[in-house]
């Protein structure tokens, strides 16, 4: 009995060790992982990587090139000379310290839509996959949602609540939902119907001890990769909420909102969207790579060993 009770654990213990193996050992997760990194730091420790104000309007400085000096002033109210490395845009504001700062605001949002969607989801997609009564309403609901492009729905629900960060994220959040909706629900659907899910419904466990014992945890690798893809889809959004003009209030530092003040002036001064066009795309391209590779290693049947 003792061999019986400790097996099962050994088992599950180096099966969890394989798996983090095979994911150390991926290049996508690993490339993915370590651009997440570098810009999550540079959003953290972006008032040491810039001592410039990425809200200070000068007029002076305005549309500096890449490089050039640019006059600031300090706390005590006296002028100094400092180099633009990213240049300024049409209001004299440093890019490079946007930029910086931009990264905490985009990965607030993805972070924030992934976890918000993927918690909502899971709750309406358990309960639609699990009640045959429910699934047909809640379905068609999502259905409903899905037929709205992304992009006009987030933007119809920012016109009425107004700009501001938890708009916006509440915004990105609801169109996605569906989606998480969709693919718990089809994992409930076949797990409902394994053997020991009717084993424990007929000796009378209770409904919610059978969704959080049996069911929920067969849901959580593919939540895991869908969340890393709903991240990089949502900060993408917010960039084209932002450069529309309906995101987050223009003043804040954001990659989309740089990049809407420096369409006017892109033929002469390209680097105004160059630069935050560039930590947009390497940040969306390092969730998508970590997304690639956690589901080659999460998922058993992409396992080419087998």
């Amino acid at each position: 009995m003792a061999i019986e009770a400790v097996t099962p654990d050994l088992t599950e213990d180096s099966s969890r060790q394989s798996g983090w193996s095979r994911l150390f050992r991926n290049v996508s997760a690993l490339i993915g992982g370590g651009l997440l990194i570098l810009i999550a730091l540079m959003g953290l420790f972006a008032s040491s990587l810039t001592s410039l104000d990425p809200t200070e309007i000068n007029p002076s400085n305005r549309l500096k090139s890449p490089g050039h000096e640019a006059s600031i002033r300090d706390d005590d109210g006296n002028k100094q000379k400092v180099i633009a490395h990213m240049g300024t845009d049409s209001l004299g504001r440093d890019i490079y310290s946007r930029v910086v700062y931009g990264a905490r605001i985009s990965l607030i949002v993805g972070i924030a839509v992934a976890l918000a969607s993927v918690v909502l989801g899971t709750v309406i997609g358990l309960v639609a996959g699990y009640f045959r009564w429910v699934d047909a309403v809640v379905m068609r609901i999502m259905d409903g949602l899905m037929a709205i492009p992304a992009i006009l729905l987030a933007i119809s629900l920012v016109s009425l609540s107004g700009a501001s960060l938890f708009a916006v994220v509440i915004a990105i959040t609801i169109p996605e939902i569906p989606r998480v909706v969709r693919l718990v629900r089809s994992i409930v659907l076949t797990i409902r119907e394994e053997p020991y899910v009717e084993a424990a419904i007929s000796v009378g466990t209770p409904t919610h001890k059978i969704l959080w014992r049996h069911v929920l945890p067969n849901t959580i690798s593919p939540l895991i990769v869908q969340g890393t893809f709903i991240c990089g889809s949502a900060i993408l959004l917010e960039a084209i909420l932002s450069f529309l003009g309906v995101g987050i209030p223009p003043e804040t530092p954001t990659w989309g909102n740089i990049m809407a003040e420096g369409r006017d002036f892109f033929q002469i001064h390209p680097h105004a969207i160059f630069y935050p066009a560039i930590f947009l795309s390497v940040t969306v391209l390092g969730i998508n790579m970590l997304g690639d590779g956690m589901r080659d290693t999460l998922d058993p049947r992409m396992d080419r060993n087998i």
